[in-house]
C-alpha cells in the first residue's frame, strides 16, 4: 500500500510522493480510494491466503491511525490470513512521527521499518532529512518500546565519507538494538535533485574502488555483529528476522499494489499479470472510482515471468532454481551462466544457483551478462 505524502521531499528520492500540506480532505478521499480498490481487486483475484502487508511510501508513518486500522481490517477480511502475519510500515525518526508509534501498534502495525539513514548531523542536512542523529535515536528507542520487530535504513557511499566513518557510524547503529537493517548505497537518479546537482558539476558521488571498500566494511562489521546478510541490501540477525513481506516479492508471490502509481503482480487466469496504478493522487482517485485503477495491466509471457524471477531471486543468498534458468535457456554446462560460474561471481549448488561473495557486489552486471 503506496502512501505517497512526505513532509519534505528528500534530494535523493525518485519515488512517487508529494508534500504533505493542507491535504487533509484529499487523504481522506484516498483512503476510501485505496479501501474501494481493495475490495475490487479481491473480487477479480477470488479467495487467497493473506502472507503479509506492507505500508510503504511517502512516509506512511504520517497517516491517520485510525485509516491504517481500517485498511488492516478490510485486507483480513476480504483474504483469510496465513496465520499471524507480518504487517510493517515505514516511518521516518522525528519526534512527532514517534509520538504516533504506540497508535500504529494498537492498529496494528507489528513490525517497523524506520527511515534513518545516517547517524551524522551534516549528512542528515545534505540529504535533505527533515531529522537529527539525536533524534533518530530517541525515535528508534521509543519504537523498540512500541514494536517486537525493528528495521532501519542507512545510506552509505555519501560524498567524503570514509571507511572509517562509515565502520563508527555503523558500530553506533548497532546499539540502537533492531533485529534488520537495510544499508543501501547512495544511487544518482538523474531526475532527482541530486542527479541535477552531479550532472551540473556541484559535487561527486566516491568512485567505485572507495564505494566496493565501504560495501565490503558492511558486509563484514554486520556479519560480526551476527546480521546475516540474506538479500544483497538487508541483513536480520537470524532468520526469524528477516523480512516475509520482502522475501514473498523475491521470491516471485502474488502481491496486490494499492494506492498511487503502486505495483502489483497477480496470477489472472493462470498468467502472471504486472499491474501499475495511475500516478497522480486525483487520478488514482477518480479512476478507482470508475473501475480502471490501472494504467498498465500487463500479462507477462512465461519468459518474461521467469527473467523478471531470476532479477529478484538472485538478490537473496538462496538464490534461483536451475530449472528457473533453464526456462530462459541458461544452463550450469554451457552459455553465460557456465561462464559466470566458471569466473567465480556465480554458485551452483545441488539445484540452485546463486550469486558469489565476489558477485554480489557487481549483481546488475551479472544479471546483464546472464539474462542477455
Amino acid at each position: 500500500m503506496h502512501w505517497p505524502y512526505c513532509a519534505r521531499i528528500c534530494p535523493y528520492c525518485d519515488f512517487n510522493v508529494v508534500r504533505d500540506r493542507g491535504r487533509g480532505e484529499e487523504q481522506a478521499g484516498l483512503v476510501e480510494a485505496i479501501l474501494a480498490d481493495l475490495d475490487a481487486q479481491a473480487a477479480l483475484t477470488g479467495p487467497r491466503r493473506l502472507a503479509s502487508i506492507f505500508f510503504g511510501g511517502g512516509t506512511p508513518s504520517l497517516m491517520d491511525p485510525d485509516a491504517v486500522a481500517r485498511i488492516i481490517t478490510a485486507a483480513t477480511a476480504r483474504f483469510e490470513p496465513l496465520g499471524p502475519i507480518e504487517i510493517t510500515l515505514e516511518a521516518n525518526p522525528t519526534d512527532a512521527e514517534a509520538d504516533q508509534f504506540a497508535a500504529l501498534r494498537d492498529a496494528g502495525i507489528n513490525r517497523l521499518s524506520m527511515g534513518v539513514q545516517a547517524l551524522d548531523d551534516a549528512a542528515l542536512t545534505f540529504l535533505g532529512r527533515n531529522h537529527s542523529a539525536d533524534e533518530a535515536r530517541r525515535a528508534v528507542a521509543v519504537a523498540a518500546r512500541a514494536f517486537d520487530r525493528l528495521s532501519i535504513d542507512l545510506i552509505y557511499a555519501r560524498p567524503g565519507q570514509t571507511v572509517a566513518s562509515w565502520t563508527d557510524e555503523l558500530t553506533q547503529a548497532l546499539d540502537l538494538g533492531f533485529e534488520h537493517i537495510s544499508p543501501y548505497q547512495l544511487t544518482i537518479e538523474p531526475t532527482t535533485a541530486f542527479g541535477r546537482a552531479v550532472a551540473r558539476g556541484a559535487w561527486s558521488p566516491p568512485d567505485e574502488d572507495l564505494a566496493a571498500d565501504l560495501y565490503e566494511t558492511t558486509q563484514s562489521v554486520l556479519a560480526t555483529a551476527g546480521f546475516d546478510a540474506y538479500e544483497v541490501s538487508n541483513h536480520a540477525r537470524g532468520v526469524t528476522a528477516r523480512s516475509s513481506h520482502n522475501l514473498h516479492v523475491w521470491r516471485g508471490g502474488d502481491y496486490l499494489g494499492l494506492g498511487p502509481g503502486a505495483h502489483g503482480r497477480l496470477t489472472l487466469d493462470g498468467t502472471r499479470t504486472a499491474t501499475v496504478a495511475h500516478r497522480g493522487i486525483a487520478d488514482y482517485i477518480t479512476s478507482v472510482a470508475a473501475g480502471t485503477p490501472w494504467t498498465e495491466h500487463q500479462p507477462l509471457s512465461p519468459t518474461d515471468a521467469a527473467e523478471e524471477k531470476v532479477l529478484l531471486g538472485l538478490r537473496m543468498v538462496e538464490g534461483v532454481s536451475l530449472a528457473e534458468l533453464a526456462m530462459l535457456g541458461r544452463t550450469v554446462d554451457q552459455g553465460p551462466l557456465a561462464d559466470l560460474i566458471a569466473d567465480g561471481f556465480l554458485e551452483a549448488r545441488s539445484d540452485r544457483v546463486r550469486a558469489s561473495a565476489s558477485g554480489r557486489p557487481v549483481l546488475d552486471t551479472v544479471l546483464k551478462t546472464l539474462l542477455t
